[in-house]
């Protein structure tokens, strides 16, 4: 298993390396297009914006490849701990189990201790784990920050997004029925708090 794990990370760092080259390459290809509209190469310039839309596509396949195998390999590492795991509290169970044979209470009390130690340990593994999953096969990024990012390369490119433009207006009659909603919600709430 642990040579599976080995081999799974492997091709995870493999194909984000990948990807990484094909980005490059989508960014040489976008240079080559601006050089060919420059010149007036309308032919060129349209196989250089095919071949980057092609690379950019390319490493973002190949980025989320190496994440689901990513995610396959830590859910591999979270089963690998808990086999550990489990041999572990089998053997305190054991121990456990000769202790109240014997009635010792000294040494079933030291056993007990260790039990709770061990299912301490196993709860706070299994958490780690847990939340590292959470954040590696997690797709749903806020919104917020999404938002932000293409802020930040707008800004850099001197693009104006539709944040920065405003919301588009709404007609009267859609304003006037989302504001005699509102006045519904206020109202039924004013009503229930007294």
């Amino acid at each position: 298993m642990q040579n599976q794990l080995f081999q799974l990370k492997f091709t995870a760092k493999s194909l984000a390396r990948q990807s990484r080259k094909c980005k490059k390459e989508e960014k040489k290809q976008l240079k080559l297009l601006k050089m060919a509209i420059r010149k007036g190469n309308q032919e060129g310039a349209r196989i250089y914006a095919e071949n980057s839309i092609r690379q950019k596509t390319q490493a973002l396949s190949l980025l989320k490849l190496a994440s689901r195998i990513d995610g396959v390999s830590s859910k591999l590492q979270i089963a690998l701990t808990m086999k550990t795991l489990t041999r572990s509290m089998k053997g305190v169970v054991g121990n456990m189990s000769k202790a109240m044979e014997q009635m010792n209470l000294v040494e079933m009390s030291s056993v007990m201790d260790n039990f709770e130690q061990q299912f301490d340990d196993l709860g706070l593994m299994s958490e780690t784990m847990g939340e590292s999953m959470d954040m590696s096969m997690s797709t749903n990024t806020p919104n917020e920050e999404v938002d932000l990012l293409i802020q930040q390369a707008s800004e850099e490119h001197g693009i104006i997004t539709a944040t920065k433009m405003g919301t588009v207006p709404l007609d009267e009659e859609q304003d006037n029925k989302i504001n005699t909603e509102e006045d519904d919600l206020l109202e039924r709430l004013n009503r229930l708090k007294n």
